[in-house]
This record gives structure tokens, sequence and C-alpha cells, in this order.
């Protein structure tokens, strides 16, 4: 076996200025990023590069992909190969540490997989995605929910009785908040249903991937046509608009990586590096 796989980032269909797009681009491991054509007549085009077969091995990938540090390298790097490409051209993303034995089995996918990734690509002309996230965010701290406050005291309250209080009032807030996001939730998908042409629900963002303030309740993509981008990203925004407790991040365009079918991943086995 090589020393060295073909890494493969995305497909796309053959077209001009490619080769420019990717010049001084760095892929995964720092390597120069080529194009491999394929398909009948040519008509698909892979973006590769060359990688350490050690590193991509199946026993070693899984290792690898315990490593966030390693892993966020990887991820940059594939990004930034497909961002570069994505101004030029429809592109078909294919999933992370997508690898090939060579640059003859990336052509033999691109064969093989024709139907479904002109398919996809005429599926994906024109269109970009958009990522939306939902957050309940925090209340501000209400204070010393164990010390009873003045009106409590005007009230005639024991101590016991406003610490009670106190926390009914902290849990309706909080189930307000819930029940916000999830108007919040409602009015979004009522927007992408009218204007998306798809909708992908992803894991809600926690622990070392959740950002910012706030709990994730929903992260969603959407594929939008690139005309209605400005009129979606606003309507959305709009959309917590007098709603409490609640705050929606709308992120991209990105190329749509939540809308692309791995076609790596239907080749056969022995087609790809193990």
């Amino acid at each position: 076996m090589s020393d060295e796989v073909s890494y493969a980032y995305a497909v796309m269909g053959t077209a001009e200025g490619l080769t420019t797009a990717l010049e001084g681009v760095a892929g995964v491991a720092g390597a120069r990023v080529r194009l491999v054509p394929g398909g009948p007549g040519d008509a698909l085009t892979a973006a590769v590069s060359s990688v350490p077969a050690g590193d991509f091995q199946e026993s070693a990938l899984r290792r690898r992909l315990e490593d966030l540090d390693w892993l966020e390298v990887v991820a940059r790097a594939h990004h930034t190969v497909i961002e570069s490409l994505a101004p030029h051209t429809t592109v078909l993303p294919l999933r992370l540490a997508t690898v090939y034995l060579d640059d003859g089995r990336v052509a033999a996918m691109l064969e093989q997989e024709a139907d479904h990734l002109s398919h996809a690509l005429r599926r994906l002309a024109g269109h970009l995605e958009w990522g939306v996230k939902i957050y309940v965010e925090p209340r501000p701290d209400t204070g010393n929910t164990e010390a009873p406050s003045a009106a409590d005291a005007a009230d005639g309250l024991s101590p016991g009785r406003a610490y009670l209080r106190a926390r009914r009032s902290q849990r309706h807030s909080r189930e307000e908040s819930y029940e916000s996001a999830r108007h919040a939730a409602e009015r979004v998908e009522a927007i992408g249903a009218v204007m998306a042409a798809g909708h992908v629900r992803h894991r809600v963002q926690q622990g070392q991937l959740a950002v910012g303030t706030g709990e994730n309740v929903v992260n969603d993509a959407y594929l939008v046509p690139d005309e209605a981008a400005v009129e979606f990203r606003t309507r959305v925004l709009e959309a917590v608009q007098g709603l409490s407790g609640v705050r929606v991040d709308v992120t991209g365009p990105w190329a749509p990586y939540s809308f692309a079918a791995p076609p790596g991943a239907q080749a056969p086995a022995t087609d790809r590096a193990p």
C-alpha cells in the first residue's frame, strides 16, 4: 500500500477557473489540492489532495476523530477548500475524512456515481445553506432565593414560604422561555416551508460544541435559493420578535454541506482506502 491516499473534499461539474481558485489553497495536512476528472465525458470533477495513509486507516482514524484538536484542523482545511471553490461553481461537499486508495479510485467513483452526483448538483444549483439556531436565554439573576425580599416581608411570608414562591417564579419564567422557543421554532419552520428547498434538523449543540450564552434548543439548516437569501434571513430574525427569553442566530451562506448525500459512503468498500 502506498504511503499516501487521496483525500476527497468535494465533487463539482467541470468548469473553468477551478484550478485558479485552488492556487495557494492548502488542504488537509497542508497538501496541495488538485482536480481529478471523471464521469461520462469527464463532466464531473473531484477536488483531492494526498494525505498520509497511516492517519486515515480505519483504526487510526477512529482514534483521530476523538482528538478534537486534530479534528478541528482537518475540518478547517476541508472547509477552506470547499469555500474556495463555491464562488465558482455548484459544489457537492463530501463527508469529512473521505479517502480513496488513489486518484484512479476517485475517478472510478465519479463514473459509478455519475447519475446520483449529477442529479444532486442540479438540485443544489443556485442554492446555498443557511444555519438557524434557536436559544433559550438565561434569565437575569433574581437574587438569593434563600433570603426573603421586601415584598415577601410585606406579604407576611416566612423565609420558607418566600423561598418556595421564588422557586415557583423561577420555574414559571423558565417554562415561559421554552414556550417562546417553541413558538419561534414553529414560525421559522413555516418560513422555511415557503422559502427553502430543503430543511435538515441537526442535533442541538451541547458541551464543547456549544458557543455563546443560552441553551441551544434548535439547530437546523435550510437550503435557500440565492435570490431569496436576504428575505429569508430577515424573516427568520424577525420570527422572535415579541417572544421573551429566546434568541435566534442565522449563519451563512455556506456550501450545502447538510444537503449533500456523500457518494463516498455509497461506493464499494474495495474502492476506498481501509
